[in-house]
Parts: structure tokens; C-alpha cells; sequence
């Protein structure tokens, strides 16, 4: 397992799986908030869907443990539930939060294209998949990450 005090990011650090969870069930939150705001006010569902873009861009750079829903997890859920009994990589929650970058800047672009349906069917989507990971521990971006990692592997040498 690598430590908190590592500088740099592996390809084998492991998170506890908890965190995600945990970061799934905030997102799914904003998500519904997201929704339910393109009801009354295309513009503030944008701003949130914005804020949650943002959320998921410093997921997808930094890693799970140091985006800000992990450094919530971190400070107020993990002294109070105790040690990991379970860890997961976090190569392939890196890329699940890519995929939700990926789910709401295309729902923000039809948001500020003035194309609310766009806006609410990719938050749907980002929402679906969050709502999987929250409720049955289900991440379709890591489900997916094996298949995309096979085609990043450069070729053996002959």
C-alpha cells in the first residue's frame, strides 16, 4: 500500500474503497441538484454543473485521494469509520473521473448553448453512473478502463 507521504503518483496506489463511494454520493447529490435547478434556471443548473466539472477535472489529475470530495472523505469520514478493510487502484477511478469531466462539459456546453435538453441528458448520464458507484459499487469508468489501457500500451519491441 503506498502512504499518505508519497510525492509522486503510481500506477499502483490503492485508495480505500470507501473514499469513492463516499465521493459518489456527493456527486450524485449535485447531480440531482443539477437537474432539478434546469427546471427553474438553465444558468444556475450551468454554474453547479460548472462547480461539479471542476470537481472532476482535480479528480482526474490528482487522483481520488487528493480530489476534493477524497479530502473530505480523508478529514471528517475516515477517522470516524476506521482503518481500510479494503483497497482498490486508483488508475481506473483517475479515469472514471475523466469520464465524468468528459459527461458534464458536454452537458455545460448545451447548458450555455442554450440547448437544456443537451444538458440534461448528460447530466443524467454522469448521474446514472455516479448513482451506480454510490449505491452498488458498481464504476463503470473502471469497468471500462481495462479496454482503454489495452490500447495505450505501446507495442513489444521485436
Amino acid at each position: 500500500m503506498v502512504s499518505e507521504a508519497t510525492p509522486t503518483r503510481t500506477s499502483s496506489e490503492v485508495v480505500d474503497v470507501r473514499g469513492p463511494r463516499f465521493a459518489a454520493w456527493l456527486t450524485s447529490a449535485v447531480l440531482v441538484l443539477v437537474l432539478v435547478l434546469a427546471t427553474f434556471s438553465p444558468l444556475a443548473a450551468a454554474v453547479l454543473l460548472a462547480a461539479q466539472a471542476v470537481v472532476f477535472a482535480v479528480g482526474a489529475a490528482v487522483g481520488p485521494k487528493d480530489s476534493p470530495y477524497g479530502r473530505v472523505f480523508r478529514a471528517a469520514v475516515a477517522p470516524r469509520v476506521g482503518p481500510p478493510t479494503e483497497t482498490e487502484p486508483a488508475a481506473p477511478l483517475r479515469f472514471a473521473q475523466l469520464l465524468g469531466l468528459v459527461f458534464s462539459a458536454v452537458g455545460l456546453l448545451g447548458f450555455l448553448a442554450g440547448s437544456p435538453p443537451v444538458g440534461v441528458i448528460f447530466t443524467g448520464f454522469a448521474l446514472f453512473a455516479a448513482f451506480l458507484n454510490a449505491a452498488f459499487g458498481i464504476c463503470l469508468g473502471c469497468r471500462i478502463y481495462p479496454l482503454v489501457a489495452r490500447f495505450r500500451r505501446s507495442p513489444a519491441p521485436n
